[in-house]
């Protein structure tokens, strides 16, 4: 009768299933035959046997046992523990980013007082849960306020977010709040994805900031505290201990500019009172706030050093060998 070509074995982890699929039809089609039967069983284990191959040696999307190992050098606890975190926003080929792990995997120790988490984009999370070392975090720069599988076309969830091992996810940042070339994000709306994130075991770096006419007019606070007041009304105290606010002023995203290092410890010292008040003291005492306005390694030591910045949300930097240079700014 008519034979079946059989995919080229490198072809096999794409085509898994369909091999099962041949393996499985050949076998109810050719029970009349000894010969062709053993070939389909044949098939069959090669289908598998080639699939388990390419799994054990190259690890699933979630997977960490294939992930190198970290170092960390000693150094200081403070009240609160460093957060440096990287987006690299919508930059960057896999080759690109497979470059860059590489650098950061032999970048060197990371300070003990210090976390570091790369959120990245959604198609190559996979790539960074298999190769980047694991002492670095991973996480995404957005996820959906869907609480679960459905009709949200385009969309991700956070439990799609944590299945595959990811630990972070960016929200509310401000280039989502303006829109480009869409509608923003609402302050509910962000409200909404840092509840079901946190929800679904996500930790969150929720990004607030004013822009450069708001903080000309000096209602830098009045901004923030409206871009956080349908957060509080959502969360339970507890659950801000799986929270860091991420303060970004917008005018000094991707720009170059970059508040000083007292313009940025007033703000933080602010939103960390506006914390206290609204929330609990307990909570504006633990919780931490990252500096995200163009920080990068010539400016880091200065600005980790004020006493209300606990990190930073870098962008430009964090493609680059300097990503290294802010983890490394923090006090020793």
């Amino acid at each position: 009768g008519s034979t079946t070509r059989l995919p080229k074995l490198s072809q096999v982890p794409h085509t898994f299933v369909s091999l099962l699929f041949f393996s499985k039809y050949t076998v109810i089609n050719t029970m009349s035959s000894n010969n062709n039967t053993t070939f389909a069983i044949a098939t069959a284990a090669a289908a598998v046997g080639a699939s388990l191959v390419y799994f054990t040696l190259n690890g699933s999307s979630s997977s960490k046992s294939a992930r190198p190992k970290g170092s960390s050098v000693p150094a200081p606890e403070g009240e609160r523990k460093y957060l440096i975190g990287g987006n690299w926003k919508s930059n960057g080929t896999l080759a690109e980013q497979e470059d860059r792990v590489k650098i950061f995997n032999e970048a060197g120790p990371i300070p003990s007082n210090c976390e570091v988490a790369i959120c990245a984009p959604y198609i190559h999370l996979p790539m960074l849960l298999s190769k980047l070392r694991e002492d670095i975090a991973v996480g995404a720069q957005n996820c959906g306020n869907n609480e679960k599988d459905g009709a949200f076309t385009g969309e991700i969830g956070a439990h799609m977010l944590t299945d595959i091992g990811c630990t972070w996810v960016i929200i509310g940042h401000s280039e989502r709040r303006e829109g480009f070339g869409m509608v923003g994000e609402t302050e509910k709306l962000c409200a909404e994805k840092l509840k079901v994130a946190l929800d679904k075991g996500l930790k969150v770096m929720f990004a607030i900031g004013e822009k450069k006419e708001e903080r000309e007019s000096d209602v830098t606070m009045e901004v923030c505290a409206k871009q956080l007041d349908p957060a509080i009304e959502l969360l339970a105290e507890a659950e801000w201990a799986n929270v860091a606010i991420a303060y970004e002023p917008v005018w000094a995203i991707g720009t170059g500019l970059t508040a000083t290092p007292e313009m940025a410890q007033e703000t933080h010292a602010d939103i960390r009172a506006y914390i206290s008040k609204k929330v609990s003291p307990e909570v504006a005492s633990k919780i931490r706030i990252q500096y995200g306005g163009s920080m990068k390694g010539a400016n880091a030591k200065e600005l980790l050093a004020q006493p209300d910045i606990d990190g930073g949300l870098i962008g430009g930097a964090s493609l680059k060998a300097d990503f290294f240079n802010v983890v490394n700014g923090v006090p020793m």
